[in-house]
């Protein structure tokens, strides 16, 4: 048994599938001799469409962007052209008898081997480079691997050292029942897909791919942070009970999908989904959520290969509308940084702190042509044409700090409303909203709200900045708990705040969807939650068992304790007590 952080919770079983950076088909067996001319021919055709997709992403970024965005493609290039790299893997095709994808993931462990022992930045960072590369080369080699199902055939635990955006993609609908990682946290891209489409996951467990190997059997406890490698006879038993019990507990609870959500003593609260993109739009709809309440758009720039430009993002935007329920979708603007990053915006700027340096709307003030696009383009995702049902669309703004910043942001919506009118191109109007996360705003956010019309609270960056705990490095990750006083006494006041300027108010981060969390925030007066869609009927049945009486009392009984892992350990017996039914998708 191997123990990690618990990121989505319930219990499953299935067959391991290692991904080693790239995907390679493991029933693929070596080459034979007379296939490694076509393997070699193969390659290099992959290489060719590679350099011809990165040189016209470099004219498209310097001219939408700027010249030393663009550069990062002639990294990329060079390295395509780099002879050293093309011996190595034409050597491992034509004398190994190995695939080209298979050579390419024997390229990056060598290289990831030689940069470890490294204590030079410089040529660290080139690891993120030559990992693009080695993706956009996959591509090409595999296309058919999105398509395949035998592939993943059968209920799969994809274990891997971390999962990249594009590596998700690649995923597609395949019968992913587990997720485990070596690397990340409860807000990494693993944890989020994971907990969007409603499997286990565990984050951060070291050294998995070296004692895993595809084909093995693992079992998945996403609840206590538990992955067990081939287990005996008598655990596997042990675990199939639990993996019935969470499977029947989800199929139960889907079918409260058209009840309202109102608490036990009949408060209505607001359920709302956070969507990366159309498949988790109509996932909301399928959960019951009454609309998006946090769309994050950065997921469409992250699994992208060129700069998306203003007709493509509204069509792409139009669509998750469409599917979204009531079609009420709040468009967060890109919030790249930190621990995302796209090759055209900012990987060749190093920070020695990315979390707390130039990201999300301090990266687009710097490139306002590409903010603006974006912006043109949500604008004109609100317009209501002839006959067509209303849609309710909020812009949404990331990490706001301080009142000179909404200001900036309302002068770039103006001119990009007059623009399109100067151009006669319909637009409708949106609701203008902040994002909460940074601690100098909750503390000015009298201030704040005379200039928003609404607030999302971005829980998981709001507790890492107050607690001063990088969120995904295991060794401060136990500080970051939403469960303490300090984040309790920051909400309480950011809530009230908002209550006294009657300003709507919606929690959008991870916290929503934690049902020991969810019990706090419903005491400390929010209404309005937006979660992974596959939360909504946990936290709607959970509604149903608790009166706002009973949350406020928790919150009092909380403030009293004198550390998180109190309030944890306080509000599981309580929990245990309200509703029962939930333990087997209860995290502890």
């Amino acid at each position: 048994m191997r123990k990690g952080i618990a990121v989505s919770p319930g219990v499953t079983i299935g067959v391991a599938y290692c991904i080693h950076e790239v995907f390679v088909d493991p029933n693929k067996s070596l080459l034979s001799s007379h296939e490694v001319a076509g393997e070699l021919a193969k390659f290099d055709n992959a290489r060719k469409r590679s350099i011809e997709d990165l040189r016209a992403l470099q004219s498209k970024v310097s001219q939408q962007i700027d010249q030393e965005a663009a550069s990062i493609f002639s990294v990329h290039i060079a390295i395509l052209n780099d002879p050293i790299l093309l011996s190595k893997i034409r050597a491992w095709i034509s004398e190994d008898h190995l695939t080209a994808q298979a050579s390419l993931a024997k390229l990056v462990e060598y290289y990831r081997g030689l940069l470890d022992r490294s204590r030079d930045e410089y040529l660290k960072e080139r690891m993120a480079d030559l990992r693009d590369v080695v993706e956009r080369l996959t591509s090409y080699l595999s296309p058919a691997l999105k398509k395949k199902s035998k592939v993943l055939s059968g209920p799969t635990i994809v274990i891997a050292d971390e999962l990249l955006p594009s590596q998700v993609v690649m995923l597609g609908n395949k019968p992913v029942h587990g997720i485990v990682t070596q690397a990340g946290s409860q807000t990494s891209h693993a944890a989020i897909v994971a907990r969007s489409r409603g499997i286990p996951a565990v984050s951060g467990v070291t050294g998995i791919l070296r004692q895993t190997k595809t084909g093995d059997t693992v079992v998945v406890d996403g609840r206590e942070g538990h992955v067990i490698v081939n287990p005996d006879p008598e655990v596997l038993s042990a675990y199939r009970k639990l993996e019935r019990e969470f499977f029947h507990l989800r199929d139960e609870l889907a079918h409260n999908r058209d009840q309202a959500a109102v608490t036990k003593d009949g408060t209505a609260i607001e359920l709302l989904a956070n969507v990366n993109g159309l498949a988790d739009a109509q996932s909301a709809a399928a959960m019951g959520a009454s609309g998006v309440g946090l769309y994050r758009t950065e997921y469409l720039y992250l699994t992208h290969a060129s700069v998306p430009g203003e007709e493509e993002q509204l069509e792409i935007y139009n669509d998750v509308i469409d599917a979204s329920p009531n079609r009420f979708v709040t468009i967060r603007t890109l919030d790249i940084g930190g621990d995302k990053t796209v090759p055209f915006l900012g990987r060749s700027h190093k920070e020695a702190n990315p979390f707390m340096g130039w990201r999300s709307i301090r990266l687009s003030f710097e490139h306002p042509g590409f903010f603006l696009t974006q912006i043109r383009a949500i604008l004109r995702s609100a317009h209501v044409g002839s006959g067509e049902p209303g849609k309710s669309v909020q812009m949404l703004f990331p990490m706001v700090t301080n009142v000179e910043e909404v200001r900036r942001l309302r002068a770039i919506v103006r001119k990009a409303q007059q623009q399109l009118r100067s151009e006669s191109i319909p637009y409708g109007d949106v609701a203008f909203g902040m994002m909460l996360e940074v601690p100098a705003a909750a503390i000015t956010m009298d201030r704040l709200l005379k200039n928003v019309d609404f607030v999302s609270i971005g829980s998981n960056d709001l507790v890492q900045y107050l607690m001063a705990a990088d969120r995904d490095n295991p060794k401060v990750s136990h500080l970051c708990q939403p469960l303490s006083l300090a984040v309790i006494r920051v909400l309480e006041s950011v809530v009230a705040t908002c209550n006294q300027f009657k300003k709507p108010v919606t929690l959008c981060g991870e916290m929503a969807g934690q049902p020991q969390a969810f019990v706090i925030l419903l005491g400390l007066g929010l209404r309005r939650f937006s979660m992974s869609p596959a939360f909504i009927p946990t936290i709607k049945e959970l509604a149903s068992h608790i009166t706002v009486a009973k949350a406020c009392e928790l919150v009092e009984l909380s403030k009293k304790q004198n550390s998180s892992r109190r309030i944890h350990s306080l509000m599981n017996k309580e929990l245990m007590k309200i509703a029962p039914n939930l333990e087997p998708i209860l995290m502890s």
